[in-house]
């Protein structure tokens, strides 16, 4: 297993690299080790992600952050994938944010976002509405701050895009860029235009968080960006499957019939590890 610190610096080195990679959205230990397997080095753990899979519940700042440190301590420990993870708000004010850092830092993330929307939402509040800019400076001067390895990657990440314009962002993530953050993940983007402006005013490697089909990796490469986002799939698509596994055999399917759906022994043993306790076993228990 791969330490923290060598887990951060490999993230680290996709923001400094040649590339523009995407993340594997996981959940839990299981779909992180899957991941790996499949060939993945970077993975990302939502905010709603995070509260659809512990709560069953939508992504309205109801998980706590605990409970979400637990996730990221669980995935860290199946896997040697660099963990980006959601960290929304921070789950408060700049102190909470230390907290957030702390809490998730020791958890074994490489990265965290922390975001300038206002939230979670308030008594009235019909859109989205983004804290002040003084406000999220102290964020991400408290976060940056509150870390423990210098290896550790702090993004800043802005809404601003939908509510204050291209202007509003790049000024945004020039002052964000001066808290000492690590990078700067925008949200919201319609353009290559806008990421290359983005990555112009901040100096700093980008994250996209959505961006339009049609751009290519090699434009957002060229235009500053090294992490875009595809979506959440596996979890919808875990979702899926589930419901058509439990439908058949509640309704008296054959479970024989389910083969092709679902993995082999086999690939049980491997991702479990199966085979590695068994040793365990052997070794320690005879």
């Amino acid at each position: 297993m791969k330490s923290p610190t060598e887990q951060r610096n490999q993230m680290r080195a996709i923001l400094n690299g040649n590339q523009c990679l995407s993340p594997a959205s996981v959940y839990d230990g299981l779909s992180a080790r899957i991941a790996q397997d499949v060939g993945y080095t970077l993975g990302i753990l939502a905010g709603s992600v995070s509260s659809n899979s512990t709560l069953a519940a939508p992504d309205l700042i109801v998980l706590t952050l605990t409970e979400f440190a637990d996730q990221i301590r669980r995935i860290m420990r199946a896997s040697d994938i660099s963990l980006l993870v959601d960290a929304d708000h921070g789950y408060g004010n700049a102190l909470n944010v230390m907290r957030t850092v702390i809490e998730c830092e020791h958890a074994g993330v490489s990265a965290m976002s922390i975001e300038d929307t206002a939230l979670p939402l308030r008594f009235g509040q019909e859109k989205d509405e983004l804290i002040s800019l003084p406000e999220m400076v102290g964020k991400l001067k408290a976060a940056v701050a509150a870390k423990q390895d210098p290896a550790t990657v702090i993004a800043g990440r802005t809404a601003a895009l939908k509510v204050e314009g291209l202007e509003g962002t790049c000024a945004r993530a020039k002052a964000y860029a001066a808290c000492g953050v690590d990078c700067i993940f925008v949200v919201g983007s319609d353009s290559i235009e806008q990421i290359r402006a983005i990555h112009e005013a901040s100096k700093l490697p980008i994250i996209c968080g959505s961006a339009p089909a049609a751009i290519t990796r090699d434009q957002f490469l060229a235009a500053g960006a090294r992490v875009v986002l595809q979506g959440h799939q596996p979890l919808a698509g875990a979702v899926k499957v589930l419901r058509e596994i439990y439908s058949h055999l509640y309704n008296g399917g054959n479970p024989a019939e389910l083969k092709s759906k679902i993995a082999s022994n086999e690939e049980m043993d491997k991702m479990t590890h199966n085979p590695q306790y068994k040793d365990w076993v052997k070794a320690f228990m005879k």
